[in-house]
């Protein structure tokens, strides 16, 4: 902590928000503090297990009946099992009220979700901007897809989108790096379909926050290596996360500070 305790900004939480909010501010001359109130978490070497083969994990990267017990919410899905359990918030320890199900699965480190998150990566349309004043239903959005395509391409080009131009209506296309190849079966189950429904219906590749080809706004990250350990964290920075990607960004401004172990209790 700086001396002074002053700052232009305070950013709570490292997630992709959090992570993306620092990295602007700093970058605009800002002296900015970002609260986190998990663990830090070093991009590479906090990744414990991301270089672990199922062997060496007690129970083969499965799932104990002790972990079902302590993971309620986390349990009714795939991300439940014994390899990054620590990037998991204990669901017995830190409950919430559901009146009807809502999966919230958090957590409490540096980087949040985006060290977790799936990375499937999509621009709206405007049958999505359009679509509560079409169909009658909410707030009409303020804004439509050619006032936010800008900001998607700003976004992409420093993310690396991997993904295909497809020219569909329903999914602009974007700054995309080269598209990961499908498998000959999925080639020609893409075919059958485009044919059957003579391109009304179509099976794409998916669009993802993981690198294909170098990147020169984030140097210090490699390509995807296909690995299939993305979910442990990636030594590589081959996708998108606050480690990998916007906090280095924001570090290298100078005017950062990442405060970890800080809940924030109140704003005044």
């Amino acid at each position: 902590m700086p001396d002074s305790n002053e700052f232009d900004a305070i950013v709570i939480g490292s997630g992709i928000s959090g992570g993306w909010a620092a990295k602007e501010l700093c970058e605009r001359g800002l002296k900015t503090i970002m609260l986190e109130r998990g663990e830090d978490i070093k991009h590479g070497v906090g990744y414990v297990n991301a270089n672990k083969g199922p062997w060496e994990f007690p129970h083969r990267g499965g799932r104990t009946q002790q972990m079902i017990k302590d993971y309620p919410v986390l349990k009714r899905d795939y991300p439940l099992s014994e390899t990054n359990l620590d990037y998991w918030v204990k669901d017995l320890e830190c409950p919430y009220t559901e009146v009807k199900r809502f999966d919230w699965f958090r957590g409490y480190h540096v980087g949040g979700r985006s060290l977790m998150w799936g990375r499937q990566s999509y621009r709206w349309s405007d049958l999505d901007f359009e679509a509560n004043a079409k169909e009658g239903i909410g707030t009409d959005w303020p804004i439509r897809y050619k006032e936010i395509a800008p900001w998607y391409d700003y976004v992409e080009k420093f993310a690396g989108i991997s993904g295909s131009r497809d020219g569909l209506a329903v999914l602009p296309d974007g700054q995309f790096q080269p598209p990961m190849e499908m498998t000959c079966v999925e080639k020609d189950v893409a075919a059958r379909i485009k044919d059957h429904y003579k391109g009304t219906r179509n099976m794409i590749i998916g669009r993802t926050a993981n690198m294909t080809a170098p990147l020169m706004t984030s140097p210090q990250r490699t390509k995807c290596q296909f690995r299939n350990k993305c979910s442990l964290g990636c030594p590589f920075g081959a996708y998108f996360s606050t480690q990998s990607s916007t906090l280095p960004a924001a570090v290298k401004t100078g005017n950062l500070t990442l405060r970890p172990f800080s809940i924030v209790t109140k704003i005044l």
